[in-house]
């Protein structure tokens, strides 16, 4: 092959930020894009607000527009399945019969939904929401004053909930562990959220064991296992996501909850990178390998996967931070939780809708949540990033400048 040829596989905000800093980058090569739906790479995380409660349209999702592509000579092959990849030949079969020839390849296929195995999932009005296909079909069941039930109290769940709510739905969360967001924030921020919620009208049920999903043709109530129903015209079930891997284990890649990659984003064949929520790399600033579901994530990874393959070897060492959008709250998380043993709020979480809530393990500040609290994201996450701790009685008393409470090194 004359010319190098980097095959993006996955339609993701990884691919997007991917393929940009390749051309950024100085990459001279030819650079496509593969991905199984029809447009080009966009915005994920407005699908389950915004796009949802119908405040924007599809082309405001667009991570970057169609043109951009065209003049940054990168060639779109949307709507288009890779069925797998011979590294000895380095090409990917396509779903169509064809083949591409590549000289490096990177792999950003994200997430896909993990499925609930009960009776009833196939009846008509019941849905995932992962992408614009899944919204715009749960689009045309919504309608004020319907009733849907929401299986899962994670964020996808929440910020559903919210964004149905406000269209004017009847809206019931199923969660069933004792409280809802339990595997990612403290008690206290799982308090405020149920409380904000029923303060919205919302239903929230924890401890709910879904047993099956009952109806003719379409969906009319969902049964726990205690027996009891609660009525829908409409399902939604987020319970989490898994990598989408099978390209990369077919392909003999390392693989364990995620595909494997160095501080390089590169895997365990030189010629592949990866980058998103399909990889598992290791975090210096936490000393832990770990796989994350983030915008963050997948376009920070992204650069340095793009630097790797154009000869500039920068180590991957940032900070996650993630968000989520419901009613009037705006969360910003800097840092994770993870292994916590200590939590201090700033603020009132039981009346107010602002606070933030600092997490620490052994005395070390490792993250924050902060609702309606800008400023303490902001300083929080740059501490985070150069190391620094704070004192947690700073932290709670609000006469004390957030500011302060972080001592220079």
């Amino acid at each position: 092959m004359s010319k190098e040829h980097c095959i993006i596989v996955g339609g993701s905000h990884a691919a997007a930020q991917l393929a940009a800093s390749l051309r950024q980058g100085g990459w001279q090569g030819d650079i496509s894009i593969v991905g199984d739906e029809p447009l080009p790479p966009y915005h994920r995380p407005p699908l389950s607000k915004a796009y949802l409660a119908g405040e924007k349209h599809t082309d405001q999702l667009l991570i970057r527009q169609a043109t951009f592509y065209e003049n940054a000579g990168i060639d779109l092959v949307m709507g288009t399945r890779v069925t797998g990849i011979d590294r000895e030949s380095r090409s990917i079969a396509l779903h169509n019969g064809g083949t591409i020839p590549y000289t490096h390849l990177a792999l950003a296929t994200g997430a896909k939904v993990r499925k609930l195995s009960i009776p009833g999932v196939e009846l008509e009005g019941v849905f995932y929401l992962r992408d614009l296909n899944d919204v715009d079909r749960i689009r045309t069941h919504v309608g004020r004053d319907k009733s849907v039930a929401i299986i899962g109290g994670g964020y996808i769940g929440l910020e559903t909930a919210a964004s149905l709510r406000k269209l004017g739905m009847n809206v019931t969360v199923l969660e069933a562990l004792p409280r809802v967001l339990q595997r990612v924030t403290a008690p206290e921020v799982s308090a405020f959220y149920a409380r904000v919620h029923r303060e919205e009208g919302v239903d929230i049920i924890t401890d709910a064991a879904v047993a099956a999903l009952q109806g003719t043709s379409s969906v009319e109530a969902v049964e726990l296992a205690d027996g009891t129903l609660i009525e829908a015209d409409l399902v939604i079930i987020g319970v989490g996501v898994i990598p989408a891997t099978e390209l990369a284990e077919a392909a003999g890649l390392e693989v364990d909850n995620g595909i494997i990659v160095d501080e390089f984003a590169r895997t365990s064949d030189p010629a592949i990178v990866a980058a998103g929520d399909c990889t598992n790399h290791y975090n210096p600033i936490y000393d832990v390998r770990l796989r994350l579901e983030s915008v963050q994530n997948a376009t920070d990874q992204a650069k340095t996967a793009a630097g790797t393959l154009c000869g500039r070897l920068e180590a991957y060492r940032a900070l996650p931070w993630f968000w989520s959008d419901q009613y009037d709250l705006k969360l910003q998380i800097a840092g994770l939780s993870r292994g916590f043993d200590q939590v201090v709020l700033r603020g009132d979480s039981e009346s107010g809708r602002s606070f933030a809530a600092f997490y620490f393990r052994e005395g070390r500040l490792l993250a924050v949540d902060a609702v309606n609290r800008p400023r303490e994201f902001m300083i929080v996450r740059r501490a985070l990033t150069e190391g620094r701790s704070a004192d947690p009685a700073q932290l709670i008393d609000e006469t004390v400048d957030i500011q302060h409470a972080f001592p220079a090194q």
